[in-house]
């Protein structure tokens, strides 16, 4: 038996960072080095009576799925950037990658960005201090950062088979995909019909990615080569929405960590928002950060599943 199973039943809650009417933690990312478990988040807090929210990055952090730090702020309040979703981490060099995407609401009203968001990096030494954003030119060095469109929610990893060679994909007409061999230099290939938040991992000599393809829960394709995709499951990953008060309104965007490999841990870690109300709006209903766990990224556990 792991460790991880070993110490499942000390997990009483899925619910890793509860949300309320004054904090709501969405987008989770992690990485799990040396022990320890680093989660990234978008962290929205409401301003102007609830008309509007300003959005940072947090981070927290965790030994034991059990015990979390409290929640530090990466980034500074910009309504004009408002930095959130990061993607993921990845080990580049000598130093840890983080993407991420800006959310501006520069007006007194709305929850949507407008056509300004656009995707970064954040660079780091130790996991804990990080360099101010940069942006990524995701469409290729001669297209001018005002002529990009809007990109949110991107994804970095590297291809399974050219190792060096580096792609992201971001949420713009669907899931759009570029590749780079430094970080620096991006070359636009093309897009897939898919939903928001994505995550790709490579599984069986194949790319599974989880996607938001509707209101609800999370999709899984795979393709052997990021042109042809395949269903995995038929329906939307669901968890324990139907019996969640604190998901009841939506359940998304999956960030799924392969740690079989990892002694102390052994399986797929999963996770995830759920938003209680979308009353104004889902992005300041009341968000929580959510954990599962399988072990082939079709059947998923969590704490209080057979309650």
């Amino acid at each position: 038996m792991s460790y991880f199973n070993e110490k499942l039943g000390r997990i009483l809650s899925p619910i890793i960072l509860n949300g309320n009417t004054d904090i709501h933690y969405r987008d989770p990312a992690a990485i799990y080095h040396d022990g320890a478990l680093h989660l990234f988040f978008t962290v929205n807090i409401p301003r102007n009576d609830s008309k509007s929210m300003v959005s940072f990055i947090g981070t927290t952090k965790s030994l034991d799925l059990v015990t979390w730090t409290p929640v530090r702020l990466l980034t500074t309040e910009d309504p004009s950037f408002n930095f959130s979703s990061p993607g993921n981490i990845i080990r580049y060099r000598d130093e840890w990658i983080m993407c991420l995407c800006s959310y501006p609401i520069p007006t007194l009203d709305g929850y949507i960005a407008d056509d300004s968001a656009r995707a970064f990096i954040m660079r780091s030494k130790n996991l804990e201090t990080w360099s101010a954003p940069e942006v990524i030119k995701l469409k290729g060095p001669d297209v001018e950062i005002s002529d990009m469109g809007r990109i949110i929610d991107p994804y970095i990893f590297e291809d399974k088979d050219e190792p060096g060679k580096w792609w992201c994909s971001y949420k713009q007409n669907g899931a759009s995909f570029s590749y780079s061999y430094d970080l620096d230099k991006w070359t636009y290939k093309g897009r897939k019909e898919a939903g928001e938040n994505i995550c790709i991992l490579v599984k069986d000599n194949e790319y599974h990615m989880f996607h938001c393809p509707g209101a609800d829960g999370m999709g899984l394709m795979r393709s052997p080569n990021l042109k042809d995709w395949l269903d995995v499951v038929d329906e939307n990953i669901m968890l324990g929405y139907r019996v969640w008060p604190w998901a009841a309104a939506r359940l998304t965007a999956a960030c799924v960590l392969d740690l079989r490999s990892e002694r102390e841990i052994g399986k797929y870690l999963m996770f995830f928002h759920g938003t209680r109300s979308a009353d104004p709006h889902e992005h300041i209903g009341e968000c929580s950060l959510g954990l599962a766990w399988s072990d082939d990224l079709v059947d998923w556990d969590w704490p209080d599943k057979n309650c």
